[in-house]
């Protein structure tokens, strides 16, 4: 027989306080079930479930653990609390680990407490308890951040289904101007290895074919069936072609001038040399033109580029696509033969996109993410953000500040980053 006890010890935290207690709970030959730590500035929550030999012989022991333990609490000026589990209450603790896990996260440019209570009342009425509340973004604001944000990670457990919860989650974050998203709590999720994107609107901050239509005096026109478009109001292939068609004539020495001024999306870059660090594969699977999509390759490391060729004849564009279009069901097909290539299966993936026709591969990803999207697109993809930079992404990995390029001073460069992070990116992937 074994007695089990639930020790939780509280108050400053200090080196030594895990040892003292540990050699205590040795000598008594007790065995560790459960241990958990968690540190606010200085304030320590400490866990232990421990089991102790039981016997006639070994209660008065058992005791005088128990009356150690406090006084060694007493010494160290901290609060200790010992209660003793039942075989079945431990038994029930068990079967409580075998419930659905999720990971929810929670970014906003500030934390409100407002925004903690209104989603914990979401999990508490979805039948979902809090196991782990955890901050993954710096503290401060000074280290190489441009912006303040505030990101905090929910580790659930419950016996409901997660689409209730999403649903509900995702409305309230409308309502509330935050940013949300819930990830089954499973070995794939910290273990991506491929992300696609969108071009326009996601990794540059415009729709280029926009540009070029205000460039050939029909913008207005190019722009309306570009709305519609990405309302998801109007095919896709038509649509382009229809665009398309009204650039004819126009001079294709601006396509250089044009993709020297991409306005690259805030946070594409950090999020990028973190993506390489991690050793991810990465590509763009764009409904836009490859000369623009070849530049940002060249600036930002893509390893893969699949975009629409523009037809230029005697150095004018012919206002017909070349080849193949890439539309929303052939940016699937391809994020789907890219995991083949690169030998990794589906919910390994990330797919980012804003526009309707992004949805196909953002449905099919391991973690499909609209980013600053229409609202028809926000409501029917899994996660979304609309409120923070490009780099928002990596939270969704479950990767802290302070293990990317968010957490050093701007002058370091890839390697010295790499290499002040071996250790804990190790362990932590």
């Amino acid at each position: 027989m074994n007695q089990i006890l639930l020790i939780t010890i509280s108050g400053r935290d200090q080196p030594g306080l895990t040892t003292a207690f540990a050699q205590v709970l040795a000598e008594s030959g007790a065995a560790i079930l459960d241990i958990g730590q968690a540190v606010i500035h200085d304030a320590l929550a400490l866990g232990l479930m421990v089991s102790v030999p039981d016997s006639s012989q070994n209660r008065l022991r058992i005791r005088r653990l128990e009356e150690t333990i406090e006084d060694n609490g007493r010494k160290l000026g901290v609060a200790t609390h010992i209660n003793r589990i039942s075989e079945e209450q431990y038994k029930d603790w068990v079967r409580n680990q075998h419930k659905s896990r999720y990971t929810v996260t929670l970014l906003a440019p500030q934390l409100s407490a407002a925004y903690v209570a209104d989603v914990s009342s979401v999990f508490l009425r979805r039948g979902f308890n809090i196991d782990i509340m955890d901050r993954l973004s710096l503290r401060g604001s000074s280290q190489a951040i441009d912006e303040p944000r505030m990101c905090v990670e929910f580790t659930i457990s419950g016996n409901a289904a997660d689409a209730g919860l999403r649903r509900e989650l995702l409305m309230l974050a409308d309502e509330r101007d935050f940013d949300i998203a819930v990830q089954e709590d499973s070995i794939f999720r910290r273990n991506r290895r491929l992300i696609v994107f969108d071009m326009d609107s996601t990794l540059i901050q415009m729709e280029v074919i926009d540009e070029l239509a205000s460039l050939a005096g029909v913008g207005e026109q190019v722009a309306a069936i570009t709305a519609a478009a990405m309302r998801g109001e109007l095919d896709f292939d038509s649509s382009f072609r229809q665009r398309l068609s009204l650039l004819r004539g126009l001079s294709a020495s601006v396509l250089d001038e044009v993709a020297a001024r991409l306005p690259i999306t805030p946070g594409a870059h950090r999020l990028m040399r973190t993506l390489r660090m991690l050793g991810f594969k990465t590509a763009i699977l764009s409904g836009g033109f490859t000369c623009f999509a070849r530049r940002l390759q060249q600036e930002l490391g893509f390893d893969f580029v699949y975009a629409n060729e523009l037809g230029v004849s005697h150095g004018e564009l012919t206002g017909s696509p070349v080849g193949e279009i890439i539309n929303g069901k052939r940016k699937a097909e391809l994020l789907e033969l890219i995991a083949r290539q690169v030998g990794i299966v589906l919910e390994q993936t990330i797919a980012v996109g804003d526009g309707a026709n992004d949805l196909p591969m953002l449905s099919i990803a391991g973690l499909g993410v609209a980013f600053h999207a229409k609202p028809s697109v926000r409501r029917n993809a899994k996660h979304s953000i609309s409120i923070m930079g490009l780099d928002a992404v990596l939270y969704l990995l479950g990767l802290r500040d302070r293990h990317t390029e968010r957490g050093y001073p701007s002058d370091m460069t890839t390697g010295d980053i790499r290499a002040a992070n071996s250790t804990e990116i190790s362990l932590k992937w």
